[in-house]
């Protein structure tokens, strides 16, 4: 079951900063599925991809919330769990092509 997420008010209208993980592709690197960063628009890869950019991100920035990419979920790393569908109303994503 989701959590009553506190953080919400770290969540800012993101644009995507790359096509993919933008870590990875600097890199030349694959990675399996991307998360978007929902404080500054950070795209990294997710825990199953081997580099875990999105995580990185997170340790490096404090930025609690991402978005998967791909799903219509949100994930708060302070938590450590999703957050309420409810509140995520306002997770909508401008669509893009990921490159990989």
């Amino acid at each position: 079951m989701a959590t009553h997420c506190l953080h919400l008010d770290q969540m800012r209208p993101v644009e995507p900063q790359a096509k993919g993980c933008q870590d990875c592709l600097k890199t030349g690197d694959s990675w399996v599925k991307v998360r978007l960063c929902k404080t500054c628009g950070h795209m990294g890869c997710c825990d199953s991809s081997k580099n875990r950019h999105a995580r990185q991100h997170f340790q490096e920035s404090g930025h609690p919330i991402i978005h998967g990419y791909d799903s219509d979920w949100l994930w708060c790393y302070l938590d450590n769990d999703y957050v309420q569908e409810a509140q995520a109303m306002d997770a909508q994503m401008p669509p893009i092509l990921l490159d990989r």
